[in-house]
């Protein structure tokens, strides 16, 4: 199966869980692509999609993925996807990016395989060892 990694990082950390993720569905005999600046026009649309977002300043994207996501609200899709968000749940805005992406994508037609992984790096400051874990834990849901 062939996975699309599509991140939206402002200081790295969605990267890093991007990179983890990679290693992780290769070590399972899948391929992927990871999209650090996407577009619609390079990303296949057929493909299994897993979005890794942080949070930017009072909610917003990061500003590497904002085009994308204006891209998301005219297009209709029949793909699936998994959602990982980060964020720090000590603001109220804990994980928006990865929420604005999820109803971005929902209103879009994707189907969401798995409830989002929302994480707080305060309790997780390695956050690609936990998105492992969840990924590990419900590999079965998205094969």
């Amino acid at each position: 199966m062939h996975f699309e990694i599509i991140v939206g990082s402002v200081l790295g950390a969605s990267e890093y869980v991007a990179d983890a993720v990679e290693q992780f569905l290769n070590d399972k005999n899948h391929t992927c692509q990871i999209h650090l600046n996407p577009s619609l026009v390079e990303i296949p649309q057929d493909k299994r999609w897993i979005i890794i977002c942080s949070t930017h300043g009072a909610g917003e994207l990061p500003e590497n993925i904002q085009a994308f996501a204006g891209e998301l609200d005219n297009i209709k899709l029949s793909n699936k996807c998994l959602i990982i968000g980060l964020g720090d749940i000590s603001y109220d805005t804990f994980c928006q990016g990865s929420i604005t992406m999820q109803e971005k994508l929902e209103s879009s037609g994707s189907q969401i395989m798995l409830p989002p992984l929302h994480i707080d790096v305060l309790n997780h400051p390695v956050p690609e060892e936990y998105a492992i874990e969840w990924l590990n834990d419900n590999f079965s849901a998205i094969e």
